[in-house]
């Protein structure tokens, strides 16, 4: 049976790189994002398919793992929002908007893809944090919040869920990723993070033998202070 793999809050970044990566390795995948018209060309270029759901409505997730083809054996949590202001002039309602994309919608899909790799005690689940994951900088309370939440979700179904056969792990970002918008200066090549090498980083993880499980890997490049 082809294995499936689950990337929630794709876009044309990472979750695309991941994509590539999966498929050359001959496992299926599926995308998800609020908006799969935006995902068009990388089924396309790749053989996914797009679902749309919305991560943060406990009844869309559900139904999301419910039509899939098969019960993944792989999910990443790669969707993330920011409410960026002073703390005493920020949107309350934005933070909570956030924080729910950022963390709640990691719980929900967490949630049901323990469900499933339970029943045959195997399976990775891979949630992307940042350097706001560790780190809380100024103007950005509500992006720290949702990444600190989703990190200590990370680490507490890493401690429940390896004894019984799920890999679970979290990965802190440390740094801007490299894109068409964002592209590395002549003068100091490689201080973006490059999608594929994160990509890289995450299939090593996936396929690293329960003796030497990683819970957390920090990624950055060269170039980022600590």
């Amino acid at each position: 049976m082809t294995e499936l793999a689950l990337i929630v809050g794709a876009g044309q970044g990472l979750s695309a790189s991941l994509a590539r990566l999966f498929g050359k390795n001959g496992i299926q995948v599926a995308l998800t994002a609020r908006n799969t018209e935006k995902l068009a060309a990388l089924c396309a270029e790749t053989g996914a398919v797009a679902y749309a759901c919305d991560a943060t409505k406990p009844e869309a997730v559900a139904t999301l793992f419910d039509n899939l083809p098969a019960d993944p054996s792989i999910v990443v949590y790669n969707a993330s929002a920011r409410a960026a202001g002073p703390i005493a002039e920020i949107d309350p309602h934005s933070v909570a908007q956030a924080i729910a994309v950022s963390a709640y919608g990691g719980f929900l899909v967490g949630q049901q893809a323990a469900k499933r790799m339970l029943a045959r005690n195997e399976g990775n689940i891979l949630f992307t944090g940042a350097s706001a994951s560790v780190k809380g900088y100024v103007n950005s309370a509500a992006f720290a919040m949702g990444k600190f939440a989703l990190r200590g979700l990370a680490q507490s179904m890493a401690r429940e869920l390896a004894p019984k056969g799920i890999h679970v792990s979290h990965f802190v970002i440390d740094g801007g990723i490299r894109s068409a918008a964002r592209p590395d200066p002549a003068n100091n090549p490689d201080s973006w993070l490059d999608p594929d090498a994160i990509a890289e980083a995450y299939w090593q993880v996936i396929r690293q033998k329960r003796s030497a499980w990683t819970w957390e890997q920090e990624l950055r490049p060269w170039t980022e202070k600590f």
